[in-house]
């Protein structure tokens, strides 16, 4: 009876483990990727309050500053779901280890009834004058060989019983210890989502009242956007026209065809190609620090939605002072002064193209080697509105693609 109960015990054990294990290592990882998100959200939710802070210091346009708070409050609704999530997460590991504490606690105390049975067997019929006699009984050496063989194993198993008591307890103890730690990582949680909604609250509060002041002048903020946008497409044409020039003159000096649109690349710039193009959507940042304040593609203005905008990149609101970085190695194509949009930078990995536009100051030169991350000039700061916003592009050959899907979590 002891031998089954013992064989039951191991079996659910071991049915536990590998039942509960699984679920448990796939629920922290994805805590962890949560966790990760969140603080990324935290970290922009910051930025924009900084670069809100700034603008408000400066009495920009009511235009620019209800631009940011749309962004603020974009980010903080998802801030709030990824956040509830979490809390879902901790809540379902909560009720995963009450579970195995239940499970745990039965199985202990099988064992133990178990143990405390063995020992009183063992207490009335194993003294040592017991064990002799129970040798000497033997009809044969065979059979007090195997009696030998069984008090051993008797004994071993006791001590083995012994031992398994201790490791399911310290189990038990430290699953404890943890559900501790889930409740208060859940209440913290929850709290946190009661803050974040009150502040949602309070953007979406000042939100209308912006959207309220600007109703009143639509017409003139609708062609200050188009004005805007006009001066966009110009920028974005003049670097177009860059990058053709520099295809065609690539191509002739390497031999080909100069009314390509696509490079003749050697064999060094094929590798760079095949590099760039397995890190999509690993490559980092184009700055240390930053906020997408504009997405790429055409899309309704996020305040006056009766004008389209458009945009062949995204632009990144920054600090000031910041610095535009390589976001892969590569050479450098083209420095060039745009007009309208300062400085513009061109790195070349193989087919694609990394544009750095409104620069104050280049570190790089035609013809350079970078290293991806490597600082290749300061992102312009205006002192009429004090934003910092690089504009920045990735080209396949003469075509624009979206950064965001190149870059990490843009």
């Amino acid at each position: 009876m002891m031998r089954i109960k013992a064989v039951y015990g191991f079996f659910f054990g071991v049915l536990l483990f590998f039942s509960v294990c699984p679920v448990t290592l796939a629920q922290s990882s994805e805590q962890k990727e949560l966790e990760a998100k969140r603080e990324r959200l935290q970290e922009e939710i910051k930025q924009i309050n900084s670069l809100l802070s700034q603008k408000r210091k400066e009495k920009t346009n009511i235009l620019t500053e209800l631009e940011d708070i749309d962004q603020k409050i974009r980010v903080r609704k998802e801030l709030i779901k990824l956040t509830h999530r979490q809390a879902n997460l901790i809540i379902k590991q909560i009720n995963d280890n009450i579970k195995r504490i239940d499970n745990l606690r039965t199985d202990l105390k099988l064992l133990k009834e178990d143990y405390a049975d063995m020992i009183r067997k063992s207490y009335k019929n194993n003294s040592h004058q017991s064990r002799l006699m129970f040798l000497l009984s033997s009809e044969n050496f065979f059979q007090a060989y195997k009696r030998l063989q069984y008090i051993k194993q008797y004994t071993n198993y006791r001590k083995e019983q012994g031992l398994e008591i201790q490791e399911k307890t310290k189990e038990l103890q430290q699953l404890n210890k943890d559900l501790v730690i889930q409740q208060k990582e859940k209440e913290t949680l929850i709290s946190d989502n009661k803050l974040a909604q009150k502040e949602l609250e309070e953007e979406l509060k000042t939100q209308r009242e912006l959207i309220t002041s600007i109703k009143a002048k639509e017409s003139e903020y609708a062609a200050q956007i188009k004005k805007k946008q006009r001066e966009s497409d110009a920028i974005d044409k003049q670097i177009d026209r860059l990058i053709e020039e520099a295809i065609a003159k690539s191509n002739k000096s390497s031999g080909g065809n100069t009314k390509s649109t696509n490079f003749a690349l050697t064999a060094e710039a094929k590798l760079l190609d095949a590099g760039f193009k397995s890190n999509k959507g690993k490559l980092p940042w184009p700055v240390e620090k930053g906020v997408v304040i504009m997405g790429y593609g055409t899309q309704p203005h996020p305040v006056v939605k009766s004008v389209n905008i458009k945009s062949n990149g995204v632009r990144i609101a920054t600090e000031e002072g910041s610095k535009a970085r390589s976001v892969f190695e590569g050479k450098v194509l083209a420095v060039q002064i745009i007009k309208g949009g300062n400085k513009v930078v061109l790195v070349q990995h193989g087919n694609y193209i990394s544009v750095y536009n409104n620069l104050s100051k280049v570190f790089v030169k035609e013809g350079d080697d970078v290293v991806t991350k490597q600082e290749i000039g300061e992102v312009f700061t205006s002192k009429i509105n004090n934003e910092t916003i690089l504009k920045f592009m990735i080209y396949e050959n003469n075509r624009t693609s979206n950064p965001a899907n190149w870059i990490f979590q843009m």
